[in-house]
C-alpha cells in the first residue's frame, strides 16, 4: 500500500514540476513583450502629443472654429471601441474590461441607444459575437505586432463611422498600464473630439495655416485618432503582459509550494515504508528464533 502511495506522490510532483516550468517560461515571455511594448508606446507619444498641442493652438487662435470631428449631435448610435486580449491566462486583465464594457452598453441600452461593436483582441470579438451584438469590425491577433498602419486601418474606419452618420459618438475602452502590478480598466470618448483649450497661451506670432485652420485641423484628426488607436492598443497589450506575469509568477509559487507539501507526504510515506520492512524482518527473525 505504502509503495503504491509513494508512485502516486511520485507521479503527481512530476507533473507539478512540469507545469511549473510551463509557468516560468509563460512568466520570462511575457516579461520580455512587457518591455518592447512599453518602449514602443513611450517612443510614439511625443509625436501625438504634438499633434493633439497644434488641434488645441488651431482651435485657441480661431474664435469660432469648427469641425466636423466636433459635430455634437442627437446620439442614436454609439461604437464602442472595446480592446482586449487574444489570449488567456492573465488573471482579470480580459474579464475587467469586458465587463466595463457591459456595464456601458446596459446604460446606454437603458437610455435607448443603439449599439456597434469594434472589437480588438480575440477575446472581445468571442464575446461579443457570442452575446449577438452588432459587430462592425474584429481585429485578431495584432495587438503584439501593431504599428501605424494597422493602427490606421482600425482608425480609418472609426472616423469613417463618425463622419458619415453611422455612429453619432464613439468611445473607446483599454486597459491603463499603471505599473507592473496595477492595470486599470477605463474608457473615455473618442469622438466627437472635445479639446480642451483652457491652459493653452496665444503666441505672440500666429501661426499661418495654409490652405486654412480648418484644413490643417481635418488633416491632423485622423492621425491623431490614429495614435490614440495605437498607444491604446499598445498599452492595453502591455497591461496584458504584466497581468500575465503576475498571473504565471502566482502559479509558479503555488507550484513550489504543492511540490514541497508533496515531498514531505513522500518522505512521510517512504518512512513509513522503510518503517515496515523493518517490523517485518524483525518479525520474521523472531519467528526463526
Amino acid at each position: 500500500m505504502a509503495s503504491g502511495n509513494m508512485k502516486d506522490i511520485k507521479r503527481r510532483i512530476k507533473s507539478v514540476e512540469s507545469t511549473m516550468q510551463i509557468t516560468k517560461a509563460m512568466e520570462l515571455v511575457a516579461s520580455s513583450k512587457l518591455r518592447k511594448a512599453k518602449e514602443k508606446a513611450d517612443n510614439a507619444r511625443p509625436f501625438f502629443n504634438a499633434l493633439y498641442d497644434t488641434m488645441c493652438d488651431i482651435q485657441a487662435e480661431n474664435p469660432g472654429f469648427f469641425s466636423q470631428y466636433m459635430k455634437k449631435r442627437e446620439v442614436k448610435t454609439v461604437l464602442l471601441v472595446v480592446i482586449a486580449g487574444d489570449r488567456g491566462l492573465a488573471g482579470g486583465f480580459n474579464s475587467n474590461v469586458l465587463k466595463l464594457a457591459q456595464s456601458r452598453i446596459e446604460e446606454l441600452k437603458a437610455e435607448g441607444r443603439q449599439i456597434k461593436i469594434a472589437a480588438i483582441g480575440k477575446k472581445a470579438s468571442e464575446y461579443f459575437v457570442k452575446r449577438g451584438y452588432d459587430v462592425v469590425g474584429s481585429y485578431i491577433n495584432v495587438a503584439e505586432g501593431m504599428n501605424i498602419y494597422r493602427a490606421g486601418d482600425i482608425s480609418d474606419r472609426i472616423v469613417r463611422s463618425f463622419v458619415e452618420g453611422e455612429s453619432d459618438r464613439v468611445e473607446l475602452f483599454r486597459t491603463e498600464y499603471v505599473s507592473p502590478l496595477t492595470q486599470r480598466a477605463e474608457n473615455f470618448s473618442l469622438l466627437p473630439l472635445d479639446i480642451n483649450t483652457d491652459a493653452r497661451k496665444k503666441s505672440m506670432e500666429l501661426p499661418i495655416y495654409e490652405p486654412s485652420p480648418r484644413d490643417v485641423f481635418d488633416s491632423i484628426v485622423p492621425k491623431y485618432i490614429t495614435g490614440i488607436v495605437f498607444g491604446a492598443v499598445v498599452d492595453s497589450f502591455a497591461s496584458e503582459q504584466a497581468a500575465r506575469r503576475t498571473a504565471m509568477e502566482s502559479a509558479s509559487d503555488n507550484a513550489g509550494e504543492m511540490i514541497s507539501s508533496l515531498s514531505l507526504l513522500y518522505n512521510r510515506a517512504r518512512q513509513a515504508s522503510i518503517t515496515q520492512e523493518i517490523t517485518e524482518i524483525v518479525g520474521g527473525a523472531s519467528v526463526q528464533g
